[in-house]
């Protein structure tokens, strides 16, 4: 009945937004995408942090800067179509694109780059730390971010920072360029068109968002507008369809264009159907177990490296994650510029207990994980719990819904727990900031809490090597500064980093030119056909 009812709203949704024929098919004009969008809880280019409103917003807004689809170490042009930077590496010049428009029809100029910047400063929402962390404050922002002219952007950054970090921070969610007058024209009580833009587009995108329905459905029409020509579908419908059994019903039906989050059984289950298609493609995302150094079994290296030789690799990302994870051990993923792709290690029992009698734990020793209670992390957990065993280690498995065991690691209160991290932008200091810098380890350090923290690591030397990776000018140099990095956290760090994850997409054999790179960020409707 449940299911029977979910395709019932999902063809009321097609219904509302568009005539039917039959339902053989999904209309010509029309690409529908079933996948899980209930983490999507805001629309606003200053406040969306979640991933599927990440993914709306790349398809809604232009940004300043832009990465390549097909190549996400290559940053081009955006709205913005060059930049000059001062000798002293502060101070960036954006030439902006003549002749654009908004989808509302109003002109792009210089004055809205900067009055999106700025707003997102004033609003403070979660990502406001993309862009604070050049140092610019609600005090500061309107003299360090201007416009002098309708053409020229100027950024003023308070730090010493890599061009290229600046790049991939403006090429990010909170790069995003908004129509500022459609969005003041919805102001109310000084919030800059805030709670419009929570449910509204106001971009410069392929496509515009023509309605959002919590947990149901974002129906998008294509802006006529946009810079890069109209788009090649009319109208993209991403349907909240969360059971993977019910996506895959759908899509053999045709009732779905594409289907997301299908699992590894499920792909290999339509893998005859000729009606159907699947991608892999290689995400950002690493699965990974804290080792909270308060724990005191856990603060000998030796003890952390053993631990990494009692993970059964390739024995999981060939069973049950077949297909959908790679082995990764090193905290930026591969693929990107500057990873560190070796994985030095394997499962061995041996070892590992060597390792545990020279750290004193002949016998083991028995530690608390805890790990979310829905798959993969089930099937994760409970292997780790077995081939930690054979090394004398006995694991509680401690399974809870992810929001409670989020706010367990950000008070430190586990001994080791078991999750996944996503960059916030596409250069490596995200994630070396968040695995390795902690500038403050008491229980009252305030800000981020970044992963180092909530582990209890501190390490002044690798924290140092951090803040000097990003200010490095040279890219060769600072390449290798993140690759010496990842080698020293891999043998040092509070980390057993296990796997890169893949997505596979699986859509009708008709659909083509779906963009999908390794981030929610470059994920692009336009293209397709059908």
């Amino acid at each position: 009945m449940l299911k029977a009812l979910k395709y019932a709203l999902l063809a009321a949704t097609l219904a509302s937004s568009m005539p039917l024929a039959a339902y053989a098919a999904t209309p010509a004009d029309t690409l529908v995408i079933a996948k899980q969008i209930d983490d999507l809880i805001s629309l606003d280019p200053a406040e969306a942090y979640e991933l599927s409103g990440i993914e709306v917003l790349a398809n809604a807004y232009d940004r300043i800067m832009r990465f390549e689809p097909t190549d996400v170490n290559t940053l081009v042009g955006g709205v913005a179509e060059s930049v000059t930077v001062s000798d002293d590496g502060r101070t960036f010049t954006f030439k902006i694109r003549a002749g654009q428009t908004f989808a509302s029809g109003n002109p792009i100029t210089a004055a809205d780059a900067a009055f999106s910047l700025q707003r997102v400063i004033k609003l403070e929402k979660t990502p406001v730390f993309l862009l604070s962390q050049l140092g610019w404050s609600k005090d500061n922002v309107d003299t360090m971010v201007t416009a002098p002219d309708a053409s020229t952007l100027v950024v003023t950054i308070g730090v010493d920072f890599a061009p290229s970090l600046v790049y991939a921070l403006l090429g990010s969610v909170v790069g995003s360029v908004v129509d500022s007058k459609l969005a003041m024209e919805h102001e109310t009580d000084g919030d800059f068109g805030y709670a419009w833009l929570k449910t509204n587009s106001a971009g410069s995108g392929a496509y515009v968002v023509r309605s959002w329905t919590p947990n149901e459905s974002v129906v998008l029409e294509a802006n006529p507008n946009y810079r890069g020509g109209a788009a090649n579908l009319k109208r993209v419908i991403l349907q909240h369809v969360p059971e993977a059994s019910a996506q895959r019903l759908l899509l053999e039906k045709g009732d779905v264009d594409i289907a997301r989050n299908l699992t590894p059984d499920q792909i290999a289950a339509i893998a005859g159907n000729a009606d159907i298609k699947v991608t892999s493609i290689p995400e950002a995302l690493l699965y990974y177990v804290g080792l909270n150094q308060n724990t005191k079994e856990l603060q000998d290296p030796r003890v952390r490296q053993a631990l990494r030789y009692l993970v059964d690799y390739d024995g999981m990302a060939n069973s049950f994650l077949k297909g959908s994870a790679q082995v990764h051990q090193s905290f930026w993923a591969t693929g990107f510029w500057a990873s560190y792709d070796e994985n030095p290690y394997t499962f061995d029992p041996a070892k590992a207990k060597e390792l545990l009698a020279a750290a004193g734990y002949p016998d083991g020793f028995s530690l608390d994980l805890d790990a979310p209670n829905f798959a993969p992390f089930t099937n994760l957990a409970q292997t780790v719990q077995a081939t930690f065993a054979e090394g004398g280690v006995k694991v509680n498995i401690v399974s809870s819904e992810m929001a409670p065991m989020l706010t367990k690691y950000r008070a430190r209160g586990h001994q080791a727990l078991m999750v996944y991290w996503g960059p916030d932008y596409m250069d490596p200091h995200t994630n070396a900031d968040g695995f390795v810098t902690n500038t403050d380890n008491t229980d009252a350090a305030t800000g981020g809490k970044p992963l180092a923290w909530r582990n209890s690591w501190d390490s002044p030397e690798l924290t140092a090597m951090t803040a000097a990776a990003a200010k490095e000018r040279d890219e060769a140099t600072r390449k290798q500064m993140y690759i010496d990095l990842q080698k020293k956290v891999l043998d040092e760090g509070p980390y057993i980093i296990r796997f890169q994850s893949t997505s596979q997409r699986a859509e009708r054999a008709n659909v083509e030119g779906f963009v999908q790179g390794s981030s929610s960020d470059i994920v692009y409707y336009n293209l397709t056909t059908k």
